[in-house]
This record gives C-alpha cells, structure tokens and sequence, in this order.
C-alpha cells in the first residue's frame, strides 16, 4: 500500500490553524483521499493527558526543560500509536502543530536552543518530520484581536504568555521555515477562513499532483 502523505499546520496563538485543518481535511476527503485529523500535544489517550499537564500545569507550573521533555513525550506517543500507523495505512494525516512548535516555543523563546529540541525528537519520535509544514502568518494586531474574541479574558497556561514571548516565538517560526524551504510554505492568514484556505490549498497544489 502506497504511504499516506504529513501535513502540519503550524504558527502562533490565533492564526487559525484549528480551522484550517479541518477545512483542509474536508477539501482532501472531496478529492477522495483518506484523512485523519489530529493535533498536538495531544492525538492519542496519552498524549491527551500530557496536554492537561502542559496547559494547566500544577504548582508553579514547567521550567523550560521540563516543558520540552513533556512535549517530546506526548509527541513520541502520538507518532507510534496515530501518526505512523495512518501514513503507513495510506491515510493522509492533517495535523494542528507538530515538531515545530517545539522548536518555536521552546527552543526559540523557551531558550533552550534548537538543537536540543531536535536530539529530543529524534530521540522519542525518530526524527519523523511532515511531509510539508504549512505555517500560517497574522500580524500581531490581527492576533490580539482574534484572541481576545476567542478566550474571552481565559488563556491556558502557555497561550496566555506576555506579548515578548510571543514576539519570539513568531520570529522563531519564521527563522525555521526560512532555514528550511524544502519542507515549508507560509500562507498568509489574514482574511475569512475561506480566503485563507484557498491561499493553503494553492500552495498545497504541487504535494497534490506529486501524490497523485
């Protein structure tokens, strides 16, 4: 059977990636692909309750370290009991965050280096990466705003980080796709979520006709 296909959707707090991938999901089940829809941390029984730690986190809460390790591990068990076993079943898997909102959180304005996130995920997940990382890109105006609507005063503990921290994890965002252009595409996300699908699905346009 021929290996399904790894998209990530990747970006900050309120770019839309949520509701990109489902609409990405529904425009490839419309081209009668197979396609299973997950998001990180999180995906698998496991991976879901490492997510209630990372985002309501006990006491005082993670240390930079102590982050990256949970994160890894909650990605290592979604990629050995979801990820693979889909893209090796042929299934197209759309996933909201990957490896690389660990290298922007974490790695970039976590601190802790990107070469520390990468040993921890070729380490846990053996180095798996998508096969294209779709990172979505608002201003930070459009951002705050959206924010605001969506948690209403209420952010977990990692959304609801000061403005500077989410600075670096822009700018971490863009210095990795930059690093690495074979495996990206930036969309722009401002819009309706109709404007900026089609803008992914355009750039989605050569992994199409490669996987047909």
């Amino acid at each position: 059977m021929k290996r399904g296909m790894f998209i990530a959707l990747e970006g900050g707090e309120g770019t839309g990636k949520s509701t990109q991938a489902r609409l990405l999901a529904a425009a490839l089940e419309a081209l009668e692909r197979n396609v299973v829809v997950t998001r990180e941390p999180g995906g698998t029984a496991g991976a879901e309750a490492i997510r209630g730690l990372l985002l309501s986190p006990p006491g005082e809460g993670w240390g930079p370290r102590a982050e990256a390790l949970l994160f890894a591990a909650a990605r290592s068990d979604h990629v050995e009991k979801l990820v693979r076993p889909a893209l090796h079943a042929g299934n197209w898997v759309v996933c909201d965050r990957f490896l690389d909102s660990s290298r922007a959180y974490q790695g970039g304005a976590g601190g802790l280096g990107d070469a520390a996130i990468m040993a921890l995920h070729d380490f846990g997940s053996e180095g798996l990466r998508p096969d294209l990382t779709v990172l979505i890109e608002v201003s930070p105006d459009a951002v705050t705003a959206r924010l605001a609507e969506r948690d209403m005063g209420v952010a977990d503990a990692i959304g609801g980080r000061d403005a500077s921290y989410h600075a670096k994890v822009a700018d971490a965002f863009g210095h990795v796709a930059s690093s690495e252009p074979d495996l990206f595409v930036t969309v722009n996300g401002q819009g309706t979520p109709d404007e900026v699908h089609r803008r992914i699905m355009a750039a989605l346009a050569p992994l199409l006709e490669n996987a047909a």
